[in-house]
């Protein structure tokens, strides 16, 4: 659209000159549309956080968690979960197989459910394949049900992502409710959140300030009754551990193949590996064609057999929970069980111990308990 001047009361000269200054304006203006069209679109300004757990994505300590995240409305939160509960799968990654990852919304936040593990998870997200970030302020696994606390860590998936992130470079909590077998309910796993969002904002703040603890992730764990909590204590990892009890299962609540396949595997690698299997079986019938085979169901059977006859035994794993008296009342397991918020920094490193304990303890002395 051309840009004019009606000089029909003015004399020329001046027309020309206001002629000019809008020809000149309007090049201005294009350019500076122009300008602003090769500009990147800009990140937000709020720090980015990434949550994550052991229980899977349509767990409510985890949408418990982002709601309360999202409520101030000050962080950028992203959701990346596993799309079942992995528990006890510990830091395994997977490998050789091919993930699942779906879009999703958890408690208002953009998410994604991924077919692996809490390490998988952690792992993806921050390799900025599905968020457009360098990486995130901050990686929180929780918050999960039951305690995790002395050797229980080594099996927990959940300390496994927050484990994940640090090796990763990114400071990372793992927070879990001391979860109390037809005790416990939901409403506290919302107070669960409410006593550890005052630590997650102070770890925030001090992460950009750059006085946040180095070299190790910190495993929170909230007593039972999250909202009559004695305080907060810096504890030490506890020798406690679950015991792991080994059961003889009956043949006839076995399934039929005698082994279980992962609901992770694609179609592809599922008859694939039916197909090995089937090869192998076939080839150890020709081999053995006269050895019989004797199922059993438990470890002491009496007699002997031969050396044709191969046994086939099936067993189910249980954890029960076995408690073990610590007289050191700065032990995890003994701090929670009293009714204190616990903060244990966890390493992969063989050394520094008492000093990495030693910087968690001055950051929650100046840090969480001063202004902020």
């Amino acid at each position: 659209m051309a840009t004019s001047v009606k000089n029909n009361f003015l004399n020329h000269a001046l027309a020309s000159n206001l002629q000019q200054a809008l020809i000149r304006m309007k090049d201005s203006v294009q350019e500076q549309h122009q300008s602003k069209a090769k500009e990147p679109t800009k990140a937000s300004s709020k720090p980015a956080v990434l949550v994550t757990n052991g229980e899977g994505i349509d767990s409510p300590g985890l949408t418990f968690l982002v709601e309360a995240l999202l409520r101030d409305a000050v962080l950028d939160v992203h959701v990346c979960a596993p799309q079942s509960d992995r528990s006890l799968c510990g830091h395994s990654v997977t490998t050789g197989e091919t993930l699942a990852v779906c879009s999703t919304q958890v408690g208002g936040a953009n998410a994604f459910e991924v077919s692996g593990t809490p390490a998988d998870c952690v792992s993806l997200a921050l390799s900025g394949a599905l968020f457009s970030w360098s990486k995130p302020v901050l990686v929180i696994s929780g918050v999960n049900k039951g305690a995790t606390c002395g050797y229980d860590t080594l099996y927990s998936g959940a300390v496994a992502g927050a484990r994940e992130a640090m090796i990763c470079g990114v400071p990372s909590l793992c927070i879990s409710l001391n979860w109390e077998k037809n005790v416990s309910c939901e409403s506290d796993l919302k107070d669960a959140v409410t006593v550890c969002l005052p630590l997650i904002h102070a770890a925030i703040s001090d992460i950009q300030k750059g006085i946040f603890p180095k070299n190790c992730f910190l495993n929170i764990g909230i007593p039972s009754c999250p909202l009559t909590n004695k305080g907060v204590k810096v504890t030490r990892q506890s020798p406690n551990r679950a015991s792991l009890n080994w059961q003889a299962v009956s043949t006839n609540r076995n399934p039929s193949a005698g082994h279980y396949m992962s609901n992770q595997q694609s179609l592809g690698i599922m008859l694939a590996k039916l197909g090995r299997d089937a090869s192998a079986a076939a080839a150890a019938r020709r081999l053995n064609s006269n050895r019989k085979n004797v199922e059993i169901e438990s470890i002491g059977v009496a007699g002997k057999f031969s050396s044709q006859q191969s046994i086939k035994k099936y067993f189910r794993m249980e954890l029960t929970e076995k408690r073990q008296e610590n007289k050191e009342d700065d032990l995890d397991s003994r701090a929670l069980e009293e009714g204190y918020v616990t903060v244990t920094p966890l390493s992969v490193y063989e050394y520094g111990d008492m000093e990495i304990q030693s910087s968690v303890s001055s950051w929650l002395a100046t840090g969480v308990s001063g202004d902020q």
